[in-house]
């Protein structure tokens, strides 16, 4: 392994000049719900596997598309004219040979009923049996990416990358990435939803900042049965930017912060971002894995990603998914124990395929500093974090949350 720990030579964002530019696209979000779905089903293929066999094979659905359908939403409710249609695609092993006997997997079953308990999770106001589709195209993976799985397959053994991919992760959030993702978290909560009826899961906050103000613009798409009129909807937007309003005040009290909602309505001409599910999906907007959040749950073009599509990939030796979870968990904690000592803490690995995942190809560490603090101090640190996160134990663990869903991927 070649690991590098240097001190960045460039500004924590914070003090950055130029614009900061932040996205969350919401559960509701057609990509989003794409990105759940194909992560849904991967998990539940992950337990199937291990509870009828004691151990896990190979598959990797992480391609999913979300087709819009046709809608005519008015105040007070509205008309599906054809439901959506969803898509999982992907790998996966259907058949087992075991004690002389050929076993079959039920792959389209485990991933239809994925893809629909996601769904049903996520909207309040669509119905499973007529607003929304679903479909699998799910089939046996390819002899070698399969071999390299099974050598992977011991449950305490180290893995053998799949690819010869890489992943990236920094510490800490922003003000501006937190008040984005905080937002529609809160805006998609249980406790809002119960207020604000006529606010939709299919939510996306996109935050800009320069110097201290901070411009927050929420597009929500607002659910037409619980909405009789102008004013009704009017007093729906007006609570939603009320609460990003108060929310800011309470994380990011220092920054000047300004909010708009549903920017393109023009009520003057009855436009109104009206639904009838609360998603954009029944009106034409389609989704796909990999398009959205990245595996912070965030977009931040003004920071290092990875184009990588997490959602779906297998646990057990796909660094795409792996690496890139555990490089923001490596950044985490390189923050934690530097107790204030470091600034911002990023992480780039990069693997090669049948390498161990506890020996990536690449390790590479960047740090800034707080003031009067040497970097030698802050790089023993990232040393032993990066140590302790790579090693055999640490790996099997991560895999293991990210079966039981404990690990946020998108």
């Amino acid at each position: 392994m070649t690991l590098k720990i240097t001190k960045a030579d460039f500004l924590p964002i914070e003090s950055s000049d130029f614009p900061e530019i932040v996205e969350r696209k919401g559960v509701g979000h057609p990509d989003s719900v794409c990105d759940a779905a194909a992560d849904a089903c991967s998990r539940a293929l992950c337990k199937y596997y291990f509870e009828q066999f004691g151990r896990y094979y190979h598959h990797n659905v992480d391609k999913a598309a979300l087709v819009g359908g046709i809608s005519k939403p008015k105040l007070g409710g509205g008309l599906i004219l054809e439901p959506q249609y969803f898509l999982i695609v992907g790998r996966a092993i259907n058949q087992i040979f075991k004690e002389n006997k050929l076993e079959y997997i039920p792959v389209a079953t485990i991933c239809l009923n994925a893809c629909r308990q996601i769904v049903s999770n996520v909207f309040r106001n669509l119905d499973l049996t007529t607003d929304i589709q679903f479909d699998y195209a799910v089939r046996p993976g390819s002899i070698d990416l399969t071999g390299v799985f099974e050598e992977s397959d011991v449950m305490e053994q180290v893995p053998l990358a799949n690819d010869t991919s890489f992943g990236v992760g920094y510490a800490p959030l922003s003000d501006v990435e937190k008040i984005t993702l905080e937002t529609e978290r809160m805006l998609n909560s249980d406790s809002f939803k119960d207020k604000c009826k006529g606010s939709g899961e299919d939510i996306k906050v996109m935050t800009q900042r320069i110097g201290k103000k901070v411009d927050i613009t929420v597009c929500n798409a607002m659910v037409s049965k619980h909405i009789h009129d102008k004013n009704e909807y009017i007093n729906y937007i007006d609570q939603i930017k009320d609460a990003t309003l108060d929310l800011a005040a309470k994380i990011i009290p220092e920054k000047e912060v300004t909010c708009s909602v549903n920017v393109g309505d023009n009520l003057d001409q009855d436009i109104m971002y009206l639904t009838l599910t609360g998603t954009s999906a029944e009106a034409g907007d389609d989704g796909e894995v990999g398009r959205g959040n990245r595996s912070n749950g965030l977009i931040t073009p003004c920071r290092t990603m990875s184009l990588e599509a997490v959602c779906g990939k297998n646990p057990i030796n796909h660094v795409g998914k792996i690496y890139n979870v555990l490089a923001t968990n490596m950044a985490r904690e390189i923050i934690e124990r530097g107790q204030g000592d470091i600034i911002e803490a990023h992480v780039k690995l990069l693997s090669q395929i049948g390498r161990p995942i506890t020996d990536p190809w690449v390790n590479s560490i960047s740090l800034i500093p707080a003031d009067n603090v040497t970097f030698s101090s802050i790089e023993k640190i990232a040393k032993e974090v990066s140590d302790e996160k790579l090693s055999r134990k640490n790996i099997i663990d991560l895999r293991e949350r990210l079966i039981a869903g404990k690990e946020q991927v998108f």
